[in-house]
């Protein structure tokens, strides 16, 4: 299916949702307003004719005037893909999981939320994934300051 196609499904579907096309970029993509997420990910999966079935990765992005969430996804059955995005307030990075609808969500957005603090609402299980327990913030936003020490071991 081509981009515009999905795009224009979207739209028709959830006319409110986007805010961004991209079609130019390497990877071209949608930019969605974050409290549309949920119901743009079960469109297009749920969506005979987009039917995006895999979650390929969720990774963050730190701008300097947002935290910005990339969503991967691909249709084995249909052989197309899609990058979703969706930016979030530096100050308060939040948005709802997308784990009901691709379940590989479930450690992409505990990655995300350990390196980059989003805040994945109502995700079943959101807990730090790659760094300890006790680990005090996250390491990938370009305001972090890494501390000399971990438990009396010089870093």
């Amino acid at each position: 299916m081509e981009f515009s196609r999905i795009v224009d499904l979207i739209r028709e579907k959830i006319p409110q949702a986007i805010i961004e096309v991209n079609e130019k970029a390497i990877d071209p993509f949608v930019k969605i307003r974050p409290d549309h997420l949920n119901a743009v990910a079960r469109l297009l999966k749920g969506e005979e004719e987009i039917g995006m079935d895999m979650l390929l990765s969720i990774s963050g992005v730190d701008y300097p005037e947002s935290i910005t969430v990339v969503y991967h996804i691909f249709s084995i059955k249909n052989n197309h893909s899609l990058v979703l995005k969706v930016d979030l307030p530096r100050d308060n990075p939040k948005v709802d999981t997308v784990e009901n609808v691709w379940k590989a969500a479930n450690w992409h957005e505990r990655e995300t939320y350990d390196l980059f603090g989003v805040v994945f609402e109502g995700h079943p299980d959101l807990r730090r994934i790659l760094l300890p327990d006790d680990w005090e913030g996250h390491p990938l936003r370009k305001d972090y300051k890494y501390p000399p020490t971990y438990h009396g071991l010089t870093l």
